[in-house]
Formats: structure tokens, C-alpha cells, sequence
């Protein structure tokens, strides 16, 4: 696909990650939608890129906001092209705490809520709209990349939340590419390593490098934009589907 005066939703689009792809896709000639929670990031990113771009406060995990977002897509940039899924969050929590107390509900759900059951919410409401919009056979119609985690493949102690929300997105990749190939719409996943991004941000700095020093090569943490160079790869490559790429340094996580 060439990017150039497409329409791409970038969920958690305001920093991070998926604020490396909006700067990128933007760069690269097409129209982003940034759908974030963080509001001041959002509008601070939408300034920042211009008139290519168009700031929306959404909540991944509630129907109303995803499905206000994708409507406001549609009537400002015309379409939409493609979506990549880069909001999530991640709560550290054990199965038994020092007291012996067992893992909260709570906070599992939250973390299923926003990474999985988000992804899958934006990704419905996305080709709900695409499909209204007929299309020649055989012409691709639009990519779809989400983002998952090498804790999927190596979850830590403390991740079980992280590593399960993660997983499901893995499992969604092949079904969701069977499904939409008759549509033209493309599905991958990338699963990041360490990379340096605000979920890192209140770590010192000594503990970042022990991090990147854990990473074969090149040891250190990844930058978002090496991300975003990869999404748009993903986009420009028509013959990635349905599979996951792991983006890690050929790191593999110990289990703490």
C-alpha cells in the first residue's frame, strides 16, 4: 500500500509507539488519526504533525467513544485505510503477594479490558465501516497491525495480565487475516521486546541501561521509531499477512 494520502487510525497514537507512527506515517504522506486517552498528549501531537493529523479523546474499551472515533475518521479524511492498535497498559501484579494474598480480579480484567478486548473493539468498529465502502476484487482495501509483546512468548513473573492480554492478540492474528482476505485487508502483529517508551518512564535511568545491556544486539532499548519504520514497511509490503514479527533484539525474557 502506498501510504501517501491514505487514512491510518493510530490508537495510543499520541506517544510511545504509536506516537513514533503517527510521525512516520504522517511523514510519509498520509492522514492519521491519533485515538488516545491522554488528551494534552494528543493535541500536543496533533500540533506538532500538522494538518495531516486529527486528535480524538478515545477510550479503546468503550463501544460509544471507538465508534464516535471511527465516524469523525470518516467524515474529516473522507475513508479509512488502516488502523494500527497500539494502546495498552500493564499492571504488575503476582498470582500471591508477600501476604499471601491472591492476585486481584480487578486488575486483571482492566488489563484484558484495554489490551485485548480494546484491540478487538477498534478492529470491529474499523471494518464495519470499511465494508460499507465497496471495493474492486482483489485490490487491497486496508491493513490492520497490532501490537502484541514478547511477553506473549516469555511473560515474567508479575506479567501474568500483560502476557495473557498479549497471547490473545496473538491468536487473533491468523483467524482475523482468513477472515478479511476476501476483503483486501491485510492482519499482522508485532510483538516489541524493551523499547523506550512512557511505560518505561519511571524506571531510573540505570535501570533502563541494565535492560538494553540485556538485549543481544544491539544492546539497548528500542526506539519507538524503529517500530514505526516497521509498520510502515508492513503497510508498503503486500505480502505480509497473518503472521507475527518479533521485534526484540533476539531477546528472550528470563522469568524475572
Amino acid at each position: 500500500m502506498d501510504l501517501n494520502g491514505k487514512t491510518v487510525i493510530v490508537t495510543g497514537g499520541a506517544s510511545g509507539l504509536g506516537g513514533a507512527c503517527t510521525e512516520v506515517f504522517a511523514k510519509a504522506g498520509a492522514n492519521v488519526m491519533i485515538a488516545d486517552l491522554n488528551e494534552e498528549a494528543g493535541r500536543s501531537m496533533q500540533e506538532r504533525v500538522g494538518d495531516r493529523a486529527m486528535f480524538v479523546t478515545t477510550n479503546v474499551a468503550d463501544e460509544s467513544s471507538v465508534q464516535a472515533m471511527v465516524d469523525r475518521t470518516l467524515d474529516h479524511f473522507k475513508g479509512i485505510d488502516g488502523l494500527i492498535n497500539c494502546a495498552g497498559i500493564g499492571i504488575p501484579e503476582k498470582l500471591l503477594n508477600k501476604e499471601g494474598e491472591p492476585h486481584r480480579l480487578k486488575t486483571f480484567s482492566k488489563v484484558i479490558e484495554v489490551n485485548l478486548i480494546g484491540t478487538f473493539n477498534v478492529i470491529r468498529l474499523v471494518i464495519a465501516a470499511m465494508n460499507k465502502v465497496r471495493a474492486p476484487e482483489a485490490v487491497e482495501r486496508g491493513v490492520i497491525i497490532n501490537t502484541a509483546s514478547v511477553a506473549a512468548f516469555e511473560g515474567q513473573i508479575g506479567q501474568l495480565s500483560y502476557a495473557a492480554s498479549k497471547g490473545g492478540i496473538l491468536a487473533m492474528t491468523l483467524p482475523l487475516a482468513r477472515e478479511l482476505a476476501p476483503m483486501g485487508v491485510r492482519v499482522m502483529t508485532v510483538a516489541p521486546g524493551t523499547f523506550d517508551t512512557p511505560m518505561l518512564a519511571g524506571l531510573p535511568d540505570k535501570v533502563k541501561v541494565a535492560l538494553g545491556q540485556q538485549v543481544p544486539f544491539p544492546p539497548r532499548l528500542g526506539d519507538p521509531k524503529e517500530f514505526a519504520t516497521l509498520a510502515q514497511h508492513i503497510f508498503e509490503n503486500e505480502m505480509l499477512n497473518g503472521e507475527v514479527i518479533r521485534l526484540d533484539g533476539a531477546l528472550r525474557m528470563a522469568a524475572r
